[in-house]
Parts: C-alpha cells; structure tokens; sequence
C-alpha cells in the first residue's frame, strides 16, 4: 500500500476524536463528581455560621437553610457537569476514562472524596497539616512528588484564580443584595487585596489535603498519576474540572452574598 505525501499530511493532521455525551458521562460517573458535590456541600454547610456570626448574629436563625437551598446537590451537579462537559466537547478522552475506570483510578479517586470529606472536621484538618509540615524529614521523596503533582496541575495558581473569582461573585452579591454601595472597581480593588493570603492558604490546604489523600499510595502509582497529569489528556481534565469548579462555586458564592445581604438589611427571604 502507498501513501503520498499528501496522505501522509492529511493523516497527521486529522483532529483527535471528540468525546461524545456518554463517554463525558462515563468519566463524570468514574470520578464520582455527583459524590463530591455532596461533600462541597457539606463543606459550606460548616463554614454557614461564619457568615451569619459576622455579618447579622442576632438574625441568624433560618441561614443554615438558605444556605442548605443554595447547596442543593443536584443544582451543584448540573453546573459542575454542564461546564465539565462544554470544555471536554472536542477532546480525546479516551486515556482519561483507560486511567479512572483502572483500579488504581478508582482507587485515588476514593481516597480523595475520603480526604476531602475527613477534613471538614477541624481536629483532621489540623493533623494533615501537621503531617505534611512533618513528611519533609520524614520522606522528602513523597512531598517530592506533591509538589510534581500540584506543578502539573498548576493547582496552586488555578486555585488562587478561583478564589478570587469566588469572592468576586459573593462581593458582587452582596451589593446587588443591598448590604453596601460598592462600584465595580472598589470591589475589584478588595478581592486584589485577599489575592497574597488566598494563595498561601491554598498552597497549604492543597498539600495536606494531597498528603493525606495519597498516604496510601506507594511512589509508583503516585508517579502514574502525575504522567497522567502531565499528558495532553490530564491537561485537558484539568481544565475542564477547574470549569466545573469556577461555575459552581461563582453560582453559589454570588448566590449567598445576595442572601447574606438581604439578612444584614432585615428583609425576609
């Protein structure tokens, strides 16, 4: 069989097959983000009372349940997987679903909805930055490897962007709400201001949570996941999580500026 040069050409540059609907959907279920927006809402659920206790602690009964509506799961699943899906649309995803449908996948995917759900408590949150502060003398190979992950991922800057994007959204809210008169810009100037501890509390959260997270691994599969990370692939999931994640905490930081604002004043929701 004989190629010409113009086959040749056409066949290097014929785009990677798209994902279809079922296989996003496939990923979407592999991943368990359904279960991770229950924990996102759990999450919020245990920081409502710092709202409430700073901005109107004498009209804080009934906030836990606004604050239940605006964390309503499936609202969160269907932000998280319209956006996660938009951005995996014209991807190759097939190396995404060889890697989390694996027993290793599954596996670190466990483990990391039980990190995440463990340090809600604050005792566990305490302790796994501890233990991180700890792994550096105890098996610098391991932390090694945290911060190849994190640098793969670009998590700490994708996490500082969403922060601010986050407080951006509830600001917004909370003038729209009518708590305060803000222009665009002094809002803008207040969410640059939280940019330098946004970043360090991220930085930290995102160690100790990937510490813990990982403990059971041993290095190779740890090094699995960071090539799968590194790949066109992981690129491509990194992305379209952080959509997921953009969308929905936008959705519900905006939402619970309005709703705080609204306490604040003393109208009813």
């Amino acid at each position: 069989r004989t190629f010409t040069a113009a086959t040749l050409a056409l066949t290097l540059t014929l785009p990677a097959q798209a994902a279809t609907e079922d296989e996003i959907d496939t990923l979407f279920a592999a991943m368990r983000i359904a279960d991770l927006m229950e924990i996102l809402r759990d999450e919020g659920m245990s920081q409502s009372s710092d709202i409430s206790d700073g901005m109107f602690p004498d009209r804080a009964a009934g906030w836990a349940a606004v604050v239940s509506g605006i964390y309503n799961p499936k609202t969160l699943r269907e932000a998280f997987r319209d956006a996660f899906g938009a951005e995996l649309a014209d991807d190759d995803i097939t190396p995404l679903l060889d890697f989390f449908t694996s027993d290793t996948g599954q596996q670190i995917v466990e483990l990391e909805l039980s990190a995440r759900t463990a340090r809600i408590d604050p005792d566990t949150e305490d302790a796994a930055i501890s233990a991180f502060e700890a792994l550096g003398d105890t098996d610098p190979d391991r932390v090694a490897q945290l911060e190849a992950f994190v640098a793969a991922n670009d998590l700490v800057e994708l996490n500082v962007m969403g922060g601010l994007n986050s407080s951006l959204a509830f600001y917004n809210g909370l003038t729209d709400g009518g708590a305060f008169a803000m222009s665009q810009e002094e809002i803008l100037s207040t969410v640059w201001e939280q940019e330098e501890d946004i970043r360090e509390n991220a930085a930290e959260w995102l160690f100790a949570y990937l510490g813990l997270a990982f403990q059971p691994l041993n290095n190779a599969e740890v090094a699995a996941y960071i090539a799968m990370s590194d790949s066109d692939a992981g690129s491509d999931l990194n992305r379209a999580l952080f959509a997921g994640y953009d969308r929905v905490f936008s959705n519900v930081s905006y939402a619970i500026g309005a709703s705080a604002a609204k306490f604040a004043v003393g109208e009813d929701i």
